[in-house]
């Protein structure tokens, strides 16, 4: 039996699986045209659909070429398909009498297996399906889009451009699992100089967002059953990250300073790590004092813990400059940081980052090469330019220039308009804001019901793993025009309104 790799070089035309059995008693030319016309047939070979040459096809069945020319003239003969000159052949756009129309083969339905997901699949999963699904187009105040409309695409396709031209051979292939050295200089020298992280190059590794950090972190730092100081209400992607290794949750609350350390102590004091968002709390929004940062750095030190900063959206701030990270602060090694570009450059870049300490670089490079080998080469070099080159400072500047106005616009229309319906206060940092609900409505409900029309909010609740909160949604503004938010904020007036009237 011969099975077509179907290859699509120099216009060979679609990849095609064709099964070919000796000793059927069947020719091989009738088998060919019987495959070929039963994925017609099927839908698999849709309408228009460019086949392989008949000298393609016969190479990759090992074949005569005069034996494909053969089905070939059968199918056209019966209208299936049609050539289009120059020896290509398609499917007909008009095929032959429909109720001739092959039935695919049924599936059949076996008995599952005795096995199935494992309680960690089944609890992972639970956790996924807190979050917000990502519809086609994103409707209004969908939290965690940037400002895409003012990026500088011109300079990114210049970068790339360039990249590619000065890419050699050696840049195709696999490269450092850490990341490309130019990216990862130009990581530190941001982090030092705007984050007052301590840091040099060979510590930092490149990852595809900061959800494959946290996932790396947990791999190579606690095993299965270890506990794990977690913000409640908190970061659901970190969660399920930790949940994932194994690690046992342990919902420490946060307050107007952020993580509870002493609560922390008092339910767990011998956790072996403890994650934290201290620049901006998610989803609270509250800045972790310096009271807070020592106290946590004292408990890591004296009991030979982790703790896994976030600094998510840090670049952000409106009020005061960006605080430094907990990780500058830290003497003792015990802080690991994470970041990601996706906010303030694009999601689908997928580019982030870890800072570890020098005595875990190897064992961090070698979970990183068994994850996925490497990061994205090009993007990482056209990145390293952006940064290099000045546009990244400058693009930082610009969007949080933008974001104020676009948070002050918000706050101001939701005071204005939904009086009664909403209670906000205006967030000095981040790209999102905390709409409060009135106390008898219940948020999960709230944000189905947005949803229906097409209003994308995430429930406060959402993010709470033990902790009853005061019921809310959160607002994304960054991604949201003026003449967007005014209608948005009509839209969500109206669609509050139908909920109370509902309810």
């Amino acid at each position: 039996m011969a099975v077509a790799r179907g290859r699509d070089l120099a216009g060979a035309g679609a990849f095609v699986l064709v099964t070919l059995q000796a000793g059927l008693g069947t020719p091989l030319y009738r088998q060919i045209y019987l495959e070929l016309r039963r994925a017609i047939l099927g839908g698999r070979l849709p309408r228009g659909c460019r086949l392989p040459s008949t000298r393609s096809l016969a190479r990759d069945q090992r074949v005569s070429r005069a034996t494909v020319v053969l089905a070939y003239e059968q199918l056209q003969a019966e209208g299936y398909v049609e050539s289009v000159g120059r020896g290509a052949t398609r499917v007909s756009s008009l095929l032959p009498d429909p109720l001739t129309r092959a039935e695919a083969p049924e599936r059949t339905s076996p008995s599952p297996p005795a096995g199935g997901p494992s309680a960690r699949a089944a609890a992972i999963a639970e956790l996924s399906r807190r979050f917000p699904a990502v519809p086609d187009r994103p409707g209004p105040f969908r939290t965690g889009v940037p400002a895409l409309d003012v990026f500088p695409v011109h300079i990114w396709e210049r970068l790339t451009a360039r990249r590619l031209r000065r890419s050699s051979t050696s840049s195709l292939g696999y490269a450092d699992p850490r990341g490309l050295p130019a990216l990862r200089a130009a990581i530190a020298a941001y982090l030092t100089a705007a984050r007052g992280a301590r840091c040099t190059p060979d510590e930092v590794l490149v990852t595809a967002g900061s959800q494959q950090a946290i996932d790396l972190v947990s791999r190579v730092l606690l095993d299965p059953g270890d506990p794990v100081w977690m913000e409640d209400p908190g970061y659901l992607g970190a969660t399920g990250a930790l949940v994932a290794s194994g690690a046992r949750i342990v919902s420490v609350g946060v307050d107007g300073e952020g993580l509870d350390v002493a609560a922390g102590i008092r339910l767990e004091p011998r956790a072996r790590l403890a994650f934290v968002t201290p620049a901006r709390q998610l989803p609270l929004g509250m800045t972790m004092s310096a009271r807070r940062r020592l106290e946590l750095l004292r408990w890591a030190a004296a009991n030979r813990a982790w703790i896994l900063e976030d600094d998510y959206d840090s670049e952000f701030r409106y009020t005061t400059r960006p605080l430094s990270c907990l990780q500058g602060l830290d003497p003792q090694g015990s802080v690991i940081l994470t970041g990601t570009f996706s906010k303030v450059m694009f999601p689908a870049m997928r580019i982030g980052y870890l800072v570890v300490p020098p005595h875990l670089v190897d064992a961090f490079s070698a979970a990183r090469r068994l994850l996925d080998f490497c990061p994205p080469h090009l993007t990482q070099g056209t990145m390293a330019d952006f940064m290099n080159e000045g546009h990244f400072e400058r693009h930082i500047r610009r969007m949080r220039a933008i974001y104020e106005s676009r948070r002050t616009l918000l706050v101001h229309l939701l005071r204005r308009d939904l009086q009664g319906l909403l209670e906000v206060e205006a967030p000095d940092a981040g790209m999102n804001l905390i709409a409060w609900l009135p106390g008898d409505m219940d948020d999960l409900s709230v944000a189905r019901a947005l949803a229906g029309e097409g209003i994308d909010v995430t429930p406060l609740s959402s993010f709470a793993l033990k902790r009853r909160l005061r019921p809310g949604i959160l607002l994304g503004f960054s991604g949201m025009r003026e003449p967007e938010l005014r209608r948005g904020v009509v839209r969500l007036r109206a669609a509050l309104e139908s909920f109370r009237r509902s309810d």
